[in-house]
């Protein structure tokens, strides 16, 4: 199995001590839900920078916690054969506020916004269904979504 993440930060931003463990829990989530040779990169911002994003591509003038950019480009190199699923974008800001709404440590979190932009980027939707907090979800991306995060359950990547 082989994955490309490029992982990045918001020019100005510094990385946090986690930083480093994204790329492994990606490709951990990709190898989970069955994707291979995919490429995508995520990026970690401030609300400024992801309200700028979703007031241009979405038409909603506020920050929000992940943006997906599906791609859907194939292309070969000399490593083979790959999908270029697109970008995911990530509010560092939004991140603890999210935590303290579903009531979960920001590592949960994390995570969660990690698969659900990975989702995305391969077609999944979830409508105008959202995860709320003790809500069992129905629709299949949040269900698929939520299955992965309790196999993974375990990893940690977020640490202060």
């Amino acid at each position: 199995m082989a994955n490309r993440v490029l992982i990045s930060m918001q020019e100005g931003l510094s990385e946090p001590a986690w930083f480093g463990k994204i790329e492994p829990f990606v490709n951990l989530a990709l190898q989970k839900i069955g994707y291979d040779n995919e490429e995508l990169s995520i990026l970690f911002c401030n609300d400024e920078f992801i309200q700028e994003l979703n007031k241009n591509y979405r038409n909603i003038d506020a920050p929000t916690d992940v943006l997906s950019f599906e791609n859907g480009d194939e292309y070969e190199d000399e490593e083979g054969s790959w999908f270029n699923a697109g970008d995911i974008a990530i509010s560092l800001e939004t991140l603890p506020k999210n935590a303290e709404y579903f009531e979960v440590d920001k590592n949960s979190e994390l995570k969660r916004l990690l698969v659900h932009g990975i989702l995305h980027l391969n077609g999944y939707d979830h409508g105008e269904e959202h995860i709320e907090k003790g809500v069992e979800p129905d629709c299949e991306m949040l269900v698929l979504q939520e299955q992965v995060l309790k196999e993974l359950s375990d990893e940690i990547i977020y640490t202060e």
